[in-house]
């Protein structure tokens, strides 16, 4: 019997791409059978998601800077974590620059306008074409990115 090896990525491993303002992407895995996306960002202050919600939980792990939701209290920084349960609705808003923070998603996004209505929605193979599109169009080799 064969036993499953440990797959590493070092830091440099899958390249950050541009995703304005001077933030930045990074696509670690999906896993479309489970639904799973794990992603990376770095945003810089200022930089703001539209309001959504997700169908899936998500943990997220502050590693610098500093974020929040605008609906709540709290900001996250380094070593914060956090927990969104499926169905919670929230608007990421950046508040340092440099701010580096690591998703593990199931499910979609669901992004919501102003009046609350659905304006698009986001899963992980979709992020997945995006990456690997912005990555060529960004001049970046095709990264080898963990899909199942």
């Amino acid at each position: 019997m064969t036993l499953p090896e440990a797959v590493h990525f070092g830091e440099n491993d899958l390249p950050f791409i541009d995703i304005g303002d001077g933030s930045q992407l990074k696509v670690l895995q999906v896993k479309r059978g489970e639904g799973l996306w794990i992603i990376e960002n770095i945003f810089q202050a200022g930089y703001e998601v539209e309001q959504h919600k997700h169908t899936g939980p998500v943990w997220g792990y502050t590693s610098s800077g500093a974020w929040k939701y605008r609906e709540y209290d709290y900001v996250n920084r380094a070593g914060s974590f956090l927990y969104e349960p499926a169905g919670s609705v929230h608007t990421l808003q950046c508040v340092e620059d440099n701010t580096r923070v690591w998703f593990q998603m199931y499910g979609s996004n669901i992004n919501l306008g102003p009046d609350g209505n659905i304006t698009s929605v986001v899963d992980g193979q979709l992020t997945l074409d995006f990456y690997l599109a912005m990555c060529e169009e960004q001049g970046l080799p095709r990264p080898n990115v963990l899909v199942e």
